[in-house]
Parts: structure tokens; C-alpha cells; sequence
């Protein structure tokens, strides 16, 4: 219950951040849209400026020309070549704020279309302002004949008149944009932290849950220890009349296996006296101990026999009826059966062969022969090792 609360938690908790995140980066996000769109807002309105003022330099210069057509006084030049000067200053500035920005190519092909016209009315002027230089009102007016100048000025106008007017209707669509922007964004902030203080209140009742189980599973915890204190004590009472029967029981064990050892180190010294040579193999036919007896008569040391195969001392000798590879030894012992002297050739430390007779008893371990003794003698008659 506790984990699946925790869970919930830690669940819930991520799924705020994780909204806070959204609306965190969609607030930036559309921040930053506004800041380049206010950007180009400026920019626009200074192309829609420029363009105006080159109209409006367009006329002053063109006064100014005319008049010094009337007067041919250089004080009427210098003030014509200064407006057509400034009204070329402000081309340039136009073409250097299209000239950057994918969005601004189609902006920047129509005001290079105004510079060409521009240039050309220049031209123009300085046509017609040689001209009076030169012959007088005659040569100008046949010069405005040839090419009428009006035209020029009414196209600039018209030009510069579309390129402000699409710029404004730009202006009218990024303000549309804008207001939508920031409509999505006012109420992406507000649904976020709507859901926020949703899962607010949903973590704050899981918690209040959480606080209730944890105090009824206090109180069911007292109950229980004092329960379980009842239950030690009597379990402690238990433990000691156990502590108690165990001592005795532990005594009593101990004097049986002081019996059970005395009564091995008795069954050692009996086998110590036995004469004959006594040898107690495993199942697999290997010597695990042997007798004073056989060192005595072999002169083969414990080291030398132990877990050593049986045949290096002891070489049987079948029996006539049987066949010479079959061993009697394993067969005794799977069967679990005893032999009684049976023939056999004992083998000393010098090299030396002895027949003898060699008798074997299996060890059991409950149902199971996990070894055996095998008692070898030497016949009467037969001479024995020095």
C-alpha cells in the first residue's frame, strides 16, 4: 500500500514538472517569437519611412529644379542636388534593411525595381539641370519634350505607394499573429497551471489517505507489540525450563560419548593385539587403516598403505570356480555379503610374496556398505616375514 502511494506520488510529481516544463518553454518559446517579430515590426516601419521620405526628397529636389530651371542661380542647384543626395542616402538605407533574411528576399527584389527608378530620375535631373546649364530654358524644354518627367515621378510614387501598402498589410496580418500568440500562449499558461493545481489536490488527498493508514497501522502496531510482549514473556518462560532440560541433556550426552571414546580406545587396543593383520578398506578397495599386525609382518609403513589400493599388499587368487578377472572384494562387497578364508598372496615392503588366507566383514551405515574389515592370516607351515 505504502509503495503504490509512493508511486502515485512520484507519478503525479512528474507529471506537474513535466507541465510546468511545457508551459515553461512555450512561454520562452513564444517570448522569443515576439522579440524577433517586434524586431521586424521596427524594421518594416523603418522601410515604410524610408520609402516615404525618398517620395518626399523626390519632390523636394524636384521643386528645387524646377525653380533653378526659372532662375539658374546655383543657390536653387546646391538645394536640389542636396534633396536628390539625401533621397539616394535613403535608397541605400532601404536596400541595406532588405538586403538580410530569407523572409526579406521578395521585399529586397522590389526595392532594387525602386532603386533602378530612382536612378533613372537622377539621370534625368542631372540631364535637365545640364541642359539649362548649357542653352538655357530652350534646350530644356525640348529635353522634357523627348522625355517627359512626370511620368518618372508619378511611377516612383506608385511604386513606393505598393511597396508601403503590402507593408502594412504585413503589419495587419503579424498583428493578427501576434494577438493569436499570445491568446494560445495566455491560455496554455492557465490551462498548465489549472492541471497543476489539479494533481496539487490529488496528491494532497492521496498523502491525507497515506497519514490515515499509517496512523491506524501504528495503533494496529501497538496492539500487536503489546500482544507480542505477552507472547515473549511466556515464550521466555518456555526458553528457560528448555535452558534447563538442555544442560541436562547435554551432561547426559556428554557422558555417553566419554563412553562411546573410552569404549573406541578399548576397540583400538583389541584390534592392536589381534596377531593376524588387519586391514579396513572403502568401498572402492582402498586401505583407510590398518594394524600394528601389518607393519610388524610387511614392514609397510601407514603412509606407504593409506588410501592405496588393497592389491599393492593383498593379491587375491581366484577361486576355481570362478573366473580369473572376477574380484571377490567387490563383488562382497555390492552384495553386501561376508568371505571366509579365501586364498591370497601377501605382497611385504621388500618384494617378498607370503601366501595367506584373508577373511572380509562389510560395514554397513544403516542399509547401505560404505567399507569393510579384512582380516589376513598366514597358514601353519607357511614361513613368516623377518
Amino acid at each position: 500500500m505504502k509503495d503504490n502511494i509512493e508511486k502515485r506520488v512520484i507519478c503525479f510529481f512528474i507529471l506537474m514538472s513535466a507541465i510546468l516544463v511545457y508551459v515553461a518553454a512555450t512561454a520562452v518559446r513564444n517570448i522569443q517569437r515576439s522579440i524577433k517579430s517586434e524586431a521586424w515590426v521596427n524594421k518594416t516601419h523603418d522601410v515604410i519611412i524610408h520609402a516615404a521620405e525618398i517620395v518626399s526628397y523626390l519632390h523636394a529636389g524636384d521643386a528645387a529644379l524646377r525653380t533653378f530651371m526659372i532662375t539658374g542661380e546655383s543657390r536653387d542647384q546646391i538645394k536640389y542636388r542636396n534633396a536628390y543626395s539625401t533621397m539616394i542616402e535613403r535608397q541605400d538605407e532601404l536596400l541595406a534593411l532588405t538586403r538580410s533574411g530569407a523572409e526579406d528576399a521578395e521585399l529586397h527584389e522590389k526595392v532594387l525595381g525602386l532603386d533602378t527608378l530612382v536612378s533613372n530620375r537622377v539621370e534625368i535631373a542631372r540631364s535637365v539641370a545640364k541642359a539649362r546649364e548649357q542653352g538655357g530654358l530652350e534646350d530644356v524644354r525640348k529635353l522634357y519634350l523627348s522625355n517627359p518627367d512626370a511620368e518618372s515621378i508619378g511611377r516612383i510614387e506608385r511604386y513606393v505607394t505598393s511597396l508601403i501598402g503590402t507593408e502594412r498589410e504585413l503589419l495587419s496580418r503579424r498583428d493578427v499573429d501576434e494577438y493569436t500568440q499570445a491568446v494560445t500562449t495566455k491560455w496554455t499558461v492557465y490551462s498548465g497551471v489549472a492541471v497543476n493545481f489539479v494533481l496539487l489536490a490529488f496528491v494532497f488527498g492521496l498523502l491525507r489517505d497515506d497519514l490515515h493508514a499509517r496512523r491506524v497501522a501504528a495503533k494496529a502496531l501497538e496492539e500487536a507489540n503489546a500482544q507480542l510482549e505477552v507472547k515473549v514473556q511466556e515464550r521466555t518462560a518456555d526458553l528457560i525450563k528448555a535452558n534447563h532440560a538442555l544442560k541436562q541433556e547435554n551432561l547426559e550426552r556428554r557422558w555417553s560419548y566419554q563412553t562411546l571414546d573410552h569404549q573406541g580406545r578399548y576397540n583400538q587396543l583389541i584390534i592392536n593385539s589381534i596377531s593376524e593383520m588387519v586391514f579396513v578398506i572403502s568401498r572402492a578397495l582402498n586401505v583407510s587403516r590398518i594394524n600394528p599386525a601389518v607393519v610388524h609382518q610387511t614392514h609397510w609403513q601407514p603412509q606407504d598403505l593409506i588410501a592405496q589400493s588393497i592389491e599393492r599388499v593383498v593379491k587375491l587368487t581366484p577361486d576355481s570356480g570362478n573366473a580369473p578377472e572376477h574380484n571377490p572384494l567387490s563383488q562382497a562387497m555390492r552384495d553386501g555379503r561376508e568371505i571366509q578364508e579365501r586364498p591370497a598372496v601377501l605382497t611385504t615392503r621388500s618384494g617378498r610374496t607370503i601366501p595367506v588366507r584373508f577373511s572380509l566383514v562389510p560395514l554397513h551405515d544403516q542399509d547401505k556398505v560404505v567399507g569393510g574389515v579384512l582380516t589376513v592370516r598366514i597358514p601353519e607351515g607357511v614361513q613368516r616375514p623377518n
